[in-house]
């Protein structure tokens, strides 16, 4: 699998990438959105549990953060030229491997028809529009676009997704100071599972904007919801999706894996 990633590097290569993908680069990535989010967090005085709660909350601890997250985004993927492999990806998985992504998206849509929305005003619909569209966008493109991108120069493919969906878990472990307090560590395991799902989103579809899309519906499901549902399903099943995720992709890579060896094998030298 290590030599697949590194045609896949290849490939971008060819395409005239300005940055040549190295671990290190998607790493810094990583570390500037996470200082440039999490300075805008602090700087406005998140409340992490009242996210959701107001206009003022939406805006000063969603929208604003995020924002400033999207502006450094795009300024790295950009300097690197990592655009197109960010966001598309070239070896599908099988159609069925879609599964647990539907199964989180029914999930987040009957979530919010359950939910009660009257105390949420037309500015607060917008922010929390806005909102997931940024955090799809964002928290994709840095661990399963530009990340993927770089950590494919150096691992297999079940290291680029154990790495990517680890880091893309670590993200949450800061909200232990601001305001959940160990609860997030509950949040890091949770992310990770359902990190893989949207991995799986990526790889199923060759599309990162999916993922992005999946990512951007189960938090604007979350955070509309909040507090509003005598019952909130995401919530409830968010750790059953997020264990079954996990025992599924590493099967799902080592069967990929298995076809990539018999094929190699069984294709003539020279």
């Amino acid at each position: 699998m290590m030599s697949i990633n590194r045609d896949r590097l290849q490939e971008s290569l060819d395409s005239g990438l300005r940055v040549r993908p190295r671990v290190r680069w998607g790493v810094l990535a990583y570390f500037l959105y996470s200082a440039v989010f999490y300075a805008i967090f602090v700087l406005n005085g998140v409340d992490y549990p009242r996210v959701g709660e107001s206009e003022q909350t939406l805006l000063l601890w969603y929208v604003l953060p995020l924002s400033g997250g999207a502006v450094l985004t795009i300024t790295m993927v950009t300097l690197y030229g990592w655009w197109r492999p960010s966001l598309v990806e070239k070896r599908r998985l099988s159609g069925w491997t879609m599964t647990l992504p539907i199964i989180m998206t029914v999930i987040a849509i009957v979530n919010m028809l359950i939910g009660d929305f009257t105390r949420i005003t037309p500015l607060m619909w917008l922010y929390l529009i806005v909102g997931s569209i940024l955090v799809g966008f964002n928290e994709d493109m840095i661990n399963r676009g530009q990340l993927i991108v770089a950590l494919r120069s150096r691992f297999g493919e079940t290291g680029v997704w154990l790495l990517a969906t680890a880091m893309f878990a670590v993200f949450h472990l800061p909200n232990i100071f601001l305001g959940i307090g160990v609860v997030a560590l509950y949040q890091v395991m949770i992310a990770f599972g359902l990190g893989s799902v949207f991995y799986l989103v990526r790889r199923s579809t060759g599309s990162l904007v999916f993922a992005m899309l999946l990512h951007g519906l189960w938090d604007f499901s979350n955070f509309a919801t909040n507090g509003s549902s005598s019952y909130p399903i995401a919530g409830a099943l968010a750790p059953l999706l997020a264990i079954v995720a996990v025992i599924t992709v590493p099967i799902i890579l080592r069967r990929e894996r298995g076809r990539d060896r018999a094929q190699s094998v069984s294709q003539p030298a020279g």
